[in-house]
């Protein structure tokens, strides 16, 4: 220390004396501060991802571990192991202040997966809850059972997967893959116990459509924020996400075929939300009209699709803002179980019945809700470990081709998070600066729908859609991988090399 520095009545050695006393006691005495503990900051993104898969993996898997518990229990060894530093990162990454970061990312472990746990319950708790009610009351009125003899006899037994992959396709326009699956199921169900066979058929072909119109076309959150960002216009990447999804989706409906002639799977014992089973023989006139049937399954499209269509073409007026309230799925959902449920109070006369059937019903739906809660604070957590950054620098660092680029990087997001519409976010930020003809030598729309389908491959034990189709199936967990997921990755893989195909020979430019 200078001289000039240090005040003229203290004699510098004294002062250089001093300084060392009260550095040595400042790391001799503990912190009032009781930060919680970390691991060492070198501990790499990838190495916490992989720690996470190893432990749902091996308790799911090897120790025959409920899938809620191997996923807290992965989700609380991440979230111990995950420096602070990471956390900042990320959060400052996603535009937190980085007083805001510092605090949430000292936050106790306790609090870190209660307030996870709670964000993933808010966002699929009441849905699984009133989606559970109507697959019930469909079920137990003989509503399901209505409107399979309809289908039957209006495209005949041999055409219901191809009616439940056109059911899909068209409903994931407007709503979430979930909320399309849950409506779906009670009936794919109906239809299968009624046939005796090709249940997984039946829910292969209902996942087909409806995912890949989740990842392609907007109005959904994914491709509309993709097609913005990349100043594609939304009527092309409207057609655009329609056409490749035909492909896609019929790719995978291929896929299902060919599962179910190889390794079927009948309808599961009695389990779950849809633990009602029609084993009675309905009489034609016990049965609901086919229009009270079919309400529960539309009014929530209709909300849900003119929720979309108002707020684009009528925003700000008083008819907006009604619709705005009404369309949300939380509430659109909750409208049509009422329905469902007075359906079935008009056909089912014995209140206890009813009452049983409710409750059967929701306590189910309470240990899927726990499941897909699970699922959503592992995949949070590992968001805070980084891995989504270090894909990002990784990219940045080795800029290959374009759309290459744009579907596997996307890909490698979703396989670590778990979230189609976040690996969508992330890879444009990662690629927004490539989005023009002039450096592209292709139009952008092919960018966008190259990150589309690389938002499929592959869903697994963080992605809440997974435990959606597993719970509400009654598959094993492999055996939702083997179908699901890699049905998923077929489509998503089919729609990349049709993409570069396209982009090759119809630049658009």
């Amino acid at each position: 220390m200078s001289s000039e520095g240090a005040p003229g009545f203290i004699p510098q050695p004294a002062l250089d004396t001093l300084l060392a006393a009260v550095l040595r006691l400042s790391r001799a005495t503990p912190s009032v501060r009781f930060p919680h503990p970390r691991a060492p900051t070198s501990l790499d993104p990838f190495i916490l991802l992989a720690i996470g898969v190893v432990i749902v993996l091996s308790g799911i898997v090897w120790l025959k571990l409920n899938a809620f518990i191997a996923l807290m229990v992965a989700g609380l060894v991440v979230a111990a192991l995950t420096p602070a530093e990471n956390i900042q990162r990320h959060l400052v990454a996603k535009g937190a202040t980085a007083q805001v970061a510092d605090a949430r990312a000292h936050d106790s472990l306790g609090i870190k997966l209660g307030q996870k746990f709670g964000h993933a319950c808010t966002q699929l708790g009441l849905l699984i809850a009133m989606a559970s009610i109507i697959g019930s009351s469909l079920l137990a009125s003989g509503g399901a059972e209505r409107i399979v003899r309809s289908a039957l006899g209006l495209f005949g037994e041999s055409r219901a997967p191809l009616v439940f992959g056109i059911s899909g396709f068209v409903l994931g326009i407007p709503i979430f893959f979930e909320t399309v699956f849950l409506l779906l199921i009670p009936i794919v169900r109906a239809m299968s116990l009624r046939t005796g066979k090709n249940f997984l058929l039946f829910v292969m072909c209902s996942i087909a459509g409806a995912t890949m119109t989740h990842s392609l076309v907007p109005p959904t959150p994914g491709p509309l924020f993709v097609a913005a960002a990349l100043k594609v216009d939304m009527g092309l990447m409207m057609i655009g996400g329609l056409l490749l999804g035909l492909f896609t989706a019929s790719s995978g409906m291929a896929y299902a075929w060919w599962l179910n002639r190889h390794y079927p799977i009948p309808v599961p014992p009695t389990e779950g939300v849809q633990s009602t089973t029609p084993a009675r023989v309905w009489n034609e006139g016990e049965l609901p009209p086919l229009w009270l049937a079919l309400l529960p399954i539309f009014v929530p499209v209709v909300l849900i699709s003119g929720q979309t269509i108002s707020e684009a073409t009528m925003k700000g007026t008083s008819f907006a803002r009604w619709m705005n309230e009404l369309g949300h799925p939380t509430i659109a959902v909750t409208i049509a179980a009422a329905i469902a449920l007075v359906t079935l109070l008009w056909k089912q006369k014995d209140r206890l019945a009813v009452r049983s059937e409710m409750q059967a019903a929701l306590a189910d739906a309470g240990m899927i809700i726990l499941v897909i809660a699970g699922g959503g604070v592992f995949g949070s957590v590992l968001q805070d470990t980084g891995v989504g950054e270090r894909i990002q620098g990784l990219a940045e660092a080795h800029r290959i081709a374009v759309l290459p680029l744009a579907f596997f990087v996307t890909a490698l997001v979703r396989i670590a998070q778990g979230s189609a519409t976040v690996a969508m976010v992330t890879s444009v930020g990662i690629l927004g600066g490539f989005a023009s003809a002039t450096t592209l030598g292709f139009h952008p729309l092919y960018l966008a729908l190259a990150i589309g389908c690389g938002s499929k491959p592959i869903p697994w034990m963080n992605d809440a859609g997974f435990w959606v189709v597993c719970k509400m199936t009654g598959f094993k967990e492999i055996e939702t991988l083997r179908s699901f997921s890699l049905m998923l990755a077929l489509m998503g893989l089919v729609g990349f090399v049709l993409v570069m195909i396209a982009a090759h020979f119809f630049p658009l430019v």
